[in-house]
């Protein structure tokens, strides 16, 4: 059963078609930079690698072009698209009403995109991957993986806002959590190479978007992120924690509308606010050259997180492990250096030279004496996402 993962992001898409239940991979790749200069795509397979840079201003062009490309009979890897039996899409937002991987109707589509507003960077490119999906592979089965369904073991004592009760009864404001199938996935390997029955672990993902997330036993019991993608960590774009007090001060005193007080907190601040620059790759690089603003980026992203793992580690009265994943956190040894800079008293302590080595397997870089591990976990969201969809069609 060939399965299509299709994984849009803020400003990437990623994707693989999956063998399954074999789990071989046949191609994989990423649209990366999306709406920005020189967008990427990447496609790799056993056969080809391509790699082309071009301007692809929204997500809707990156669908088709990785579509085509799959498809390309010099290049491709498919003859038809009808040999794809399914398309399976993360989808950031499934409120209340999602809990489980879902086949999509017409009425998965509705709801997904009446969750626009609590997640509007998201929802409207994974909706779009769907739309654009049932045109390219029309036989295909689609399914929904939602990213807020990890998070559903969160208790009420955390994901419960201190407003007005009527506003969780009546409108279902509360916390309910993101990049949830990132963190089962890595967690369940941080699990499994610790070894250990009660496990309690702090998966950090560290990419355009942020969250971090406390796992005891398996099972979520915080995260960072709230009702949207807004709060917690320092991201790409997104300005994570801020005094909601600063929101009426923009639209009381500067004179802004709250559409524009929207944009300016999920478009224009974060990383890109502070530094000008959206790219870690571009803030270290300037930081090395001695940009004092983007090396305080750096250490202030850094700080947020250090704040949650403290957080994180109280709550679960422990630690065993911290877990690093996502495009930054496997990739930037920069950031990994600052988040467990002077966190000796918790137990963590970074081994400088592991955390300069690279590997696309699991890895251990925190010190011999360290009574935290210090995990390096690639995520691979694609593969959690094709065996859920797997079992939902072999149920």
């Amino acid at each position: 059963m060939k399965i299509l993962v299709i994984n849009s992001g803020s400003s990437s898409i990623k994707y693989q078609l999956i063998e399954m239940p074999e789990r071989e991979v046949i191609c994989s790749g990423m649209v990366e930079r999306i709406g920005l200069k020189n967008s990427k795509i990447h496609c790799d397979s056993k056969k080809n690698k391509i790699e082309e840079v071009r301007d692809i201003s929204n997500h809707e062009i990156g669908l088709e072009k990785i579509s085509k490309l799959i498809l390309n009979k010099e290049i491709g890897v498919l003859k038809d698209a009808d040999d794809i039996y399914a398309v399976a899409h993360r989808v950031v937002h499934g409120g209340s009403t999602f809990s489980r991987t879902t086949l999509v109707d017409q009425n998965v589509k509705d709801i997904i995109k009446e969750l626009i507003e609590l997640a509007p960077l998201h929802n409207p490119a994974n909706l779009k991957g769907i739309e654009v999906s049932e045109k390219v592979f029309p036989k295909a089965k689609q399914i929904a993986v939602f990213d807020t369904a990890f998070h559903q073991t969160i208790p009420e004592v955390a994901f419960r806002y201190a407003i007005p009760n009527k506003f969780f009864v009546e409108n279902k404001i509360r916390v309910y959590g993101f990049h949830g199938t990132s963190h089962k996935y890595v967690s369940e390997k941080a699990i499994e190479y610790l070894q250990k029955k009660n496990t309690k672990i702090v998966s950090i993902h560290l990419g355009n978007g942020c969250s971090i997330t406390a796992v005891e036993n398996g099972k979520s019991i915080d995260h960072s992120l709230g009702s949207s993608t807004m709060n917690g960590l320092i991201m790409g774009t997104r300005s994570g924690d801020i005094d909601h007090s600063v929101i009426f001060y923009l639209v009381d005193s500067l004179g802004y509308t709250l559409e524009e007080v929207n944009t300016i907190l999920q478009k224009e601040s974060g990383m890109l606010g502070l530094t000008g620059y959206s790219d870690l790759r571009e803030i270290e690089s300037a930081a090395e050259q001695g940009d004092r603003i983007c090396h305080l980026a750096l250490e202030m992203n850094a700080y947020r997180i250090k704040k949650y793992i403290g957080a994180y580690a109280t709550i679960m009265n422990g630690l065993d492990a911290i877990i690093f994943t996502a495009g930054i956190g496997e990739n930037s040894s920069i950031i990994r250096d600052l988040v467990c800079k002077d966190l000796e008293f918790l137990g963590i302590q970074l081994d400088t030279e592991k955390n300069l080595l690279r590997s696309k397997e699991i890895r251990e870089i925190n010190t011999i004496t360290s009574t935290v591990k210090v995990l390096v976990i690639p995520t691979n969201e694609e593969l959690e996402i094709a065996k859920q969809a797997y079992r939902l069609l072999n149920q």
